[in-house]
């Protein structure tokens, strides 16, 4: 079990890769390793959240939810998000009797879920056409039964990863209130697959964190993998690209706390994080992700955002696909 000294020292290691201050990083190794989020990055159900929201909002009179408000559930452990969600909606029921209504609605389109543009190519490719093998791993908030749920009739999708690689927000190794934007869910996702390699694989050495490639569609889930110190790729639902048009670069930088001084939704989000968890650590931000901040920086390479994973650039990446002769398959 990952426990969070196991983590730490991860992360420690992750960070020591970081380049100096100056202008983007240029020498990283290939890349061995892809780590996927899933809601909103793999399958369409960020819009079926959206859409079963608005149904309940629409019960009671109250206006859709604005992609101010939606940009910050994204990603997060469903207690936290549903605290953002209440404390904007104030609906005249309970968070009990809201979160039963959007089940029900859930339940019934969870079934019409699909892949999004470009992302059955990329994880056929990724999985069977690369020399060296790439290694894959998912690390997504969603629990268990939720997963369940969600990807019941898309078994063939998310069949390229092993069960034992698959990294859900109720798994007992990450601790509580170490949602992300904490680093925890990749590191863990890192640590299953170094531990097959171990077990299965003894000829390949282990994996770091700057040979993973993160991809992400949420603003909290790109701070957690940068914090992991692992490369990222965001690719962003044109409602969320539009809250932060003109801000991408402290999104890839994984600089949330720097969008949140002039932004009030994500100053409410920051207000629920501190009520709901007592301090300010309760969220993943503890007093180590100053030192991680510093390391941090504005166009330091780290991270490229997409508007969707068609055409995937695998050579940029140092990813070699086999009976390929450009830089995408």
């Amino acid at each position: 079990m990952a426990t969070r000294d196991t983590l730490d020292n991860m992360q420690k290691t992750s960070n020591e890769a970081e380049p100096p201050a100056g202008g983007p990083r240029t020498d990283f190794p290939p890349v061995r390793a892809c780590i996927f989020d899933m809601d909103g990055l793999l399958i369409n159900t960020e819009d079926i959240y959206t859409l079963c929201t608005n149904m309940v909002l629409r019960e009671y009179g109250r206006p859709n939810i604005p992609w101010s408000i939606k940009a910050q559930l994204q990603g997060r452990p469903a207690s936290e998000a549903s605290a953002i969600f209440q404390k904007w909606a104030r609906l005249p029921i309970s968070l009990e009797e809201y979160r039963a209504k959007v089940s029900e609605h859930q339940t019934r389109e969870w079934p019409n879920a699909q892949s999004l543009v470009g992302v059955e190519q990329l994880l056929q490719t990724l999985s069977k056409k690369t020399s060296p093998s790439i290694e894959l791993a998912l690390a997504t908030s969603t629990t268990a039964a939720r997963f369940e749920a969600k990807t019941a009739h898309l078994e063939g999708l998310f069949s390229v990863f092993a069960r034992k690689q698959r990294v859900l927000g109720d798994d007992e190794r990450i601790p509580r209130g170490r949602g992300k934007p904490a680093p925890d869910i990749f590191l863990v996702a890192l640590q299953t697959i170094n531990e097959r390699l171990r077990t299965t694989d003894t000829s390949q050495r282990e994996i770091k964190p700057e040979e993973c490639l993160v991809f992400e569609d949420s603003v909290p889930g790109v701070e957690a993998g940068r914090r992991a110190g692992m490369r990222v790729v965001w690719v962003p639902h044109e409602g969320l690209l539009g809250e932060f048009r003109g801000r991408e670069k402290y999104v890839l930088a994984g600089l949330t706390e720097t969008l949140m001084d002039d932004d009030p939704a994500q100053q409410l989000a920051r207000t629920v994080r501190v009520d709901a968890h007592g301090d300010g650590d309760g969220d993943g931000k503890s007093s180590q992700q100053s030192s991680e901040s510093s390391s941090r920086r504005v166009d330091d390479g780290w991270a490229d955002m997409l508007l969707s994973l068609e055409d995937f650039s695998y050579e940029r990446y140092g990813i070699n696909v086999t009976g390929s002769t450009n830089s995408s398959s």
